[in-house]
C-alpha cells in the first residue's frame, strides 16, 4: 500500500479514497492549466500540479467542507504550492547569484572596465605565451622577471647553473617576445 492510500484509508476508509479520487479526478485537469498558465516547462507544470494533490491527499482528512467547497480547498493548496515554488526559485536564483559573484554594473562600470581589459592584453599576452615555454623556462621567467629575483638566485632555487640559468632567460624572453610579436601581427589583420 502506498503511504497516499494509507493516508487516505487513515481518513476515513475506502469510502474516504473514492471520495479523493473523484476530486482528483474532477479537479486534476483545472490544476494542470492553473501552473500551466504559470510556467512553460512541462516538468514544473508536472512537478507543481503532482506536489498540490500529493499535499492534498496527505492533508484529505482535515478538509472541511462547511468552509468552503473541495475545488476551492484544492486550488488553496495550488496557491501555496505554487508560492513555495516561487519562493524557493527565488532563493535559488539569488544563491546562483551570489555564487557566481555577478551583480549589475553601471554603465560607467561597464566601461571602466572594458577600459581596464584592454589596458591588461599586454598581461594576458604575457601569461598566454608562459603557457607554451617549458615547465623550468616559466619557472626562471616567474621567478626573475615576477617575483624580482635576479639570476643567480632563481638558479639556486631551480638547482641549475647561473650561467644556464642566464641563458635559459634569455632563450624564454626570446620566445616569448616572437609570441608577443605573432598575437599582435594576428590581431591588427
Amino acid at each position: 500500500m502506498t503511504k497516499a492510500a494509507a493516508t487516505v484509508r487513515e481518513a476515513g476508509g475506502t469510502g474516504a479514497a473514492a471520495e479523493f479520487e473523484r476530486l482528483y479526478r474532477a479537479n486534476v485537469e483545472a490544476v494542470t492549466a492553473y501552473f500551466a498558465r504559470r510556467s512553460a516547462d512541462p516538468h514544473v507544470v508536472a512537478d507543481l500540479t503532482a506536489d498540490t494533490f500529493v499535499t492534498a491527499i496527505t492533508s484529505f482528512g482535515s478538509f472541511d467542507p462547511g468552509r468552503g467547497t473541495a475545488r476551492a480547498w484544492v486550488f488553496g493548496i495550488a496557491r501555496h504550492v505554487y508560492a513555495a515554488h516561487c519562493e524557493a526559485y527565488g532563493q535559488q536564483q539569488d544563491r546562483l547569484q551570489r555564487l557566481a559573484g555577478r551583480r549589475d554594473l553601471e554603465p560607467d562600470q561597464v566601461e571602466e572596465l572594458l577600459d581596464r581589459i584592454d589596458a591588461e592584453r599586454a598581461g594576458r599576452d604575457l601569461v598566454s605565451g608562459l603557457g607554451m615555454l617549458p615547465d623550468r623556462d616559466r619557472a626562471l621567467i616567474e621567478l626573475v622577471d615576477l617575483a624580482g629575483l635576479r639570476p643567480k638566485e632563481a638558479a639556486a632555487v631551480l638547482g641549475v647553473t647561473p650561467g644556464a640559468a642566464r641563458m635559459r632567460l634569455m632563450r624564454a624572453r626570446a620566445q616569448l617576445r616572437r609570441h608577443a610579436t605573432t598575437t599582435n601581427q594576428g590581431r591588427h589583420q
